[in-house]
């Protein structure tokens, strides 16, 4: 090994590199344009519904539906954005707050997060929620305001906390004296309204906007148009944006990813220090994006989840040409009872499987065994060695990597 490197002024060496980008920033999901491609009708319905509040008058509560990518929280933003600054503009007061409930996932929270939007000091823990859902209303009914609060993952945070919060905050209006409040809701999931207690999808679903995915001639002109803003100019070959396009349309017309696969490519051409963004770095920088969006669903999965993947891959590691449902219950089974975990039913192990199948971790086939039954034939379909490192990382799972399963079905 060399001990002598020296890597004294290695930032200004790679300050050397000639940049592709102008604004890199314009291609995270996180920016709002100043015009959204193929997305007038929603905005118009979702100005027509919110419009209200520059009249002094109770907005309708909206739902928006739709897959990832399709454009809703850009939408919702955009508007909102636009609504605040024509109220500014004839002298009206209006406020609008956004909240990602993936993040903000807990009753608490949400309430914490929407009193300090409207001024007030809530700790992050510690206080009666009723306090804090009641400092929130004071604070709104402090004047005369219209008020919008978009709920972005909302299912996230019914799945989690419950339909209160959301009973809560659509009904406010009938404690406020001054202030009108309207929700918008978010959702990817087109049957999150059906999970909501009757009283909760009256009150939230006074409308709903559903939001189609893009087709991959719409995510071209999406991708053109932040292209011209995001790189230099004849830095990419001109089938590029067509490409990104094309991919991320095969994923139900997703923009984030079409969006992700721009930038990542100008990310892999500028690192390799090219002048141009080639066909090569879409493909690199569509593997690395796949890669990554694997390992971060393995790594969210709830521990019963990963015990039960980490258990097909000592299946798999010992090259086992067929695995079902059996093999691994056993293996799993085995597991549960080192880590301490309770032992699910194997009609629970079965969703379970099949949860994994549709996240594309796994590749499972029903098959019959006649008068057996049916089974799994189950084949791990994700790198094998880097889901062991990501699952072995869990503190709960420590305890496991040196487990050797029982040989009773591996023979």
């Amino acid at each position: 090994m060399d001990f002598k490197t020296s890597f004294s002024g290695i930032f200004e060496s790679l300050m050397t590199r000639e940049p592709l980008f102008v604004s890199k920033e314009v291609l995270r999901h996180s920016y709002t344009p100043d015009e959204l491609p193929h997305r007038n009708k929603e905005i118009r319905q979702l100005a027509l519904i919110l419009s209200s509040a520059l009249r002094n008058e109770e907005s309708s509560n909206i739902l928006i539906y739709g897959k990832s990518g399709t454009g809703k929280t850009i939408v919702s933003r955009f508007v909102c954005k636009e609504l605040e600054r024509t109220a500014k503009k004839l002298g009206i007061p209006v406020k609008t707050a956004y909240i990602n409930c993936e993040i903000t996932d807990t009753q608490y929270r949400v309430l914490q997060n929407l009193a300090e939007c409207f001024g007030e000091n809530v700790p992050f823990t510690g206080w009666p929620t009723d306090k804090v859902y009641r400092t929130f209303v004071e604070s709104l009914d402090r004047e005369h305001q219209g008020v919008v609060i978009i709920l972005d993952e909302v299912d996230r945070l019914v799945q989690k906390s419950g339909d209160d919060i959301i009973y809560n905050l659509t009904r406010m209006n009938s404690e406020l004296k001054k202030a009108k409040v309207s929700i918008i809701g978010i959702s990817n999931d087109l049957k999150f309204r059906d999970y909501l207690d009757a009283r909760v999808q009256s009150s939230l679903s006074e409308e709903s906007v559903v939001f189609k995915p893009y087709d991959a001639r719409q995510l071209e002109d999406i991708l053109n148009q932040r292209a011209s803003l995001a790189f230099k100019p004849d830095v990419m070959d001109e089938y590029i944006v067509p490409l990104c396009s094309a991919l991320a349309a095969r994923e139900h017309g997703d923009a984030r990813k079409a969006l992700d696969l721009l930038r990542v490519s100008g990310e892999i051409a500028e690192r390799e220090s090219t002048t141009r963004i080639t066909e090569k770095h879409v493909r690199r920088a569509k593997d690395r994006i796949e890669a990554d969006s694997i390992v971060e669903a393995v790594r969210s999965l709830p521990t019963q989840s990963k015990v039960l993947l980490y258990s097909i891959i000592l299946l798999e590691e010992r090259k086992r040409r067929i695995i079902t449902t059996g093999d691994v219950y056993d293996i799993y089974s085995s597991l549960c009872r080192k880590t301490g975990l309770d032992i699910l039913t194997q009609r629970r192990i079965s969703d379970l499987l099949g949860e994994l199948d549709l996240m594309g971790i796994i590749d499972s086939t029903v098959v019959s065994k006649g008068r057996y039954g049916r089974t799994r034939q189950i084949h791990l379909v994700v790198p094998l060695v880097g889901i062991r490192i990501v699952l072995e990382d869990d503190i709960r799972l420590n305890g496991i990597t040196n487990f050797e399963p029982p040989q009773r079905r591996l023979g």
